[in-house]
This record gives C-alpha cells, structure tokens and sequence, in this order.
C-alpha cells in the first residue's frame, strides 16, 4: 500500500508491506511501515526515514491458498505431480509442496516405494531418472495425502476408483474440486457411468477431465506436448486447472464438453489394440491408417449416441485425433496388443501386460469389453463393427487376423465410409 500525505508542510510517503508469516496460514500476516520524507530539505535529510514499524494480524478475507495431491503415483501420475510441482513453486495462488498418494509396494531391493521416492525424489519403479521436483512428498497413507487438499487429482487405473472414492467419502474438504486423468468407464446396471462423473456423484464435487496426446515418458523428458481439459460449466475453475498444469513443453487448452473429452481418451484405447493387432501381422500403414479411421468414426458415433451434447469440435483437440493418432504409434496398448497378435492369441493379454508393462496396467481389453456390454444392451454390436471385433478378439471368440476381416461381421458397414453413419 502507498500512501502519500502532507505534514509538517513536507509530503510524506507511507508504505506498507503485507507478508504471509506461514504458507500454512497466509490468513496471518506481518505488515512492515515505512514512512518517509519525500524529497526533504538539506537540513532534514538524517530524518528523511521518520520511523519503521511492523505489526502482525490476521488479514481479512485473505485469499487462501489452493493445496494439491495427486491421487496416483504410476507413470502417468509421476509425470503429472512432476508437472504441478513446477508450477506451484512459481505461482503464488498455490501451496507449494504437492503431496502424492502412493499405493505402497516393496521393491526388490526391501525398501518401500513411498520411502525410496521421498529420499531420492524419484519414483524407480514406475518413472525410473526422472527427478519430480523436492516439493513433492509421497504419502502411502490416501486420508492423510488429502487432509486440507482443496484440488484433488485423480490419475489411477479405472478399476480402482470408485473403491477409492468410497474411502474418501467425508474425509475431504466441503470446498475441494477434482480433476480425472483416468481414461476409462464404468458400466452399472443403468448405463455406462464416466469415471468424471462417478467421482463427482460420490464426492460431490465438482471435476473437469484432461486428457491428450500424452505419452508418459515423452513428457517427463519436457518433449513438447498438448492436452484438453473438458468442463462443464465452471470456466473458472478449468483456467485454474490450466493454470496448475500448463508448461512451456505442455500446452493446455480448455473446452466445455466433459463427457466428449472423456470419451475420447476413453475409446480410443480400444482402437489402439485394433492398431496393435494390425501391426503384430506385419499388415502394413495403409491397413494400420484404415483402422484408425473407422476407429475415429465409432468413436465419435458412440460417443454422440450416448449424449448427444457432445461437440464435433472435441474430436479435432488434442484429445481427439491427436491422442488416437499417438496411442496407435507408440501407446502400451499398441505395444501389448502387437505381442498378442505375433503368438497367434496363444498367449494371453494378462500375460503380456505383466510381462511387458513393469506393474502398469493395460486399459484397452477392459476398455473394449465396457464397451461392447453397452453395446449388446442396446443391441448396437452391429453398427459398431470395429469395437465389437477387438472385444471379441481380446477374449478369444475371434483370431487375431479377423481385425482386418471385421466388415464381414457388420450388416450396416460401407466399405467407403466405413461404420453406419449416425446422428
């Protein structure tokens, strides 16, 4: 604050300066004066400084500051803590240290994986070489990583959220909001549930979702990347989520379409195992191009049928296109479902996961079998011939080989536009 007033016949400058005495609680804070002569005359310059003082109060409605964990300590969720935490250093709107959940493990070596991550701030087993930042703190403990946690970032397996979620009932802050990283969807009895949703109806809180072309391992290296979040009609809080995870090296843009995002970073897991197989028997990128794009058709087609807000615009973001496009090149779906196809479905994907995937998990198979139940409920296995091939493949029924033979199973396929056309 500047103040300037006259006295003694000499304009005299006031200032004060508020700082926040704990970052654990900026509502208190020392306020330093110094009041001044300005420009005063050759025989008041030793009193050109009257007097300092400092006082110490609690600030009126403050702006608290927004504290974050992370809920999920894999490879994705490593990366994702290690990009929040360069930002909540910087930026004075957030508390610095970012707390991460981690489902504990022992390593080979005897040590726990909270502990190994905590001391060498970094977590070896899923982000091996890659320093997350020293304001990051593991916690093994899920109530304690979210105790006077207002964000809340989610970024597990779909599988294991809702027991999550059930845990946290009534252990977090009645103003927390989320964010869902998780790529994947729940089927109940009613309907298919986004996973966005399942966590906003157990909490009630409000949560956005981002997704994108993000392959892991590339970001945490600082390779240039982009990602989408979708929100629903909090604008405020998606340009805070923003805020919280955008780089130099990750560009974040933000659109109000929740379950379109979603369901982009969702299905088009299932289109890279189709990818995958294709790849496995050596087909070629003329056969691996054509299944990415009836793979982009289904995806849009399911997505509109199931809410019919969702944007055309959505599948040209980075969690559209761009992600399906990366997930088919270089995703672990792509990777496990290459192996697959190359043993003839002798092995299986379980197999292949914990062979392959150092502990991650693999979301497409579970994916593809979400979706293929909602898609025999509503009696549309035909109108989606991709999704409904790579399920039954995944379980069996079908050999690797019939991805490139899926049109002899759809009625209502043209072959020059590939799934029936839907509005």
């Amino acid at each position: 604050m500047f103040v300037c007033m006259y006295k003694f016949g000499y304009p005299i400058l006031h200032i004060q300066i508020n700082v926040a005495s704990s970052l654990w609680d900026p509502s208190l804070v020392i306020s330093i004066h110094i009041v001044s002569l300005v420009n005063p005359p050759r025989s008041l310059r030793h009193l050109s400084i009257i007097y300092i003082y400092i006082e110490a109060g609690a600030m009126e409605n403050a702006e608290e500051l927004f504290r974050v964990a992370v809920i999920g300590s894999g490879n994705w969720g490593s990366v994702a803590a290690k990009l929040i935490a360069s930002n909540t250093v910087k930026q004075s709107m957030f508390h610095d240290e970012v707390r991460m959940w981690v489902f504990e493990e022992t390593l080979p070596n005897g040590r726990k994986l909270s502990e190994t991550i905590n001391q060498e701030n970094e977590n070896v087993k899923y982000l091996p070489g890659i320093k997350l930042g020293s304001n990051v703190v593991a916690d093994p403990d899920l109530l304690n990583s979210v105790k006077e946690v207002n964000m809340l970032v989610f970024v597990t397996p779909h599988q294991f959220v809702e027991g999550i979620c059930k845990r946290l009932v009534g252990n977090i802050r009645p103003d927390a909001e989320a964010i869902s990283l998780i790529k994947g969807m729940e089927v109940k009895t009613e309907g298919p549930c986004m996973i966005s949703k399942l966590i906003s109806e157990m909490l009630s809180v409000n949560c956005c979702v981002l997704m994108g072309a993000n392959i892991a391992n590339e970001i945490a290296v600082e390779k240039f990347s982009e990602a989408t979040i979708g929100y629903r009609q909090d604008k405020e809080a998606a340009q805070r989520w923003a805020r919280l995870f955008s780089t130099p090296y990750f560009l974040v843009s933000a659109v109000p379409d929740v379950e379109g995002v979603e369901l982009c970073g969702t299905l088009k897991n299932v289109v890279a195992i189709a990818a995958g197989l294709v790849d496995g028997l050596d087909m070629g990128n003329n056969t691996k191009a054509a299944i990415m794009r009836i793979g982009l058709r289904e995806m849009k087609a399911f997505s509109k049928l199931l809410f019919s807000s969702v944007k055309d615009s959505t599948f040209f973001e980075s969690c559209g296109v761009a992600d399906l496009i990366t997930t088919c090149l270089g995703g672990r779906n792509r990777r496990v479902a290459e192996a697959f196809a190359r043993s003839g479905g002798k092995r299986s994907f379980d197999e292949l996961e914990t062979e392959l995937l150092q502990g991650q998990k693999l979301q497409g198979v579970s994916t593809a079998k979400e979706v293929y139940e909602v898609l025999r409920n509503r009696g549309w296995q035909s109108l989606f011939p991709l999704f409904t091939t790579v399920h039954e493949i995944s379980i069996g029924l079908l050999p690797p080989t019939a991805i490139v033979e899926y049109s002899e199973h759809a009625r209502n396929l043209n072959l020059l536009q590939g799934a029936v056309q839907l509005h």
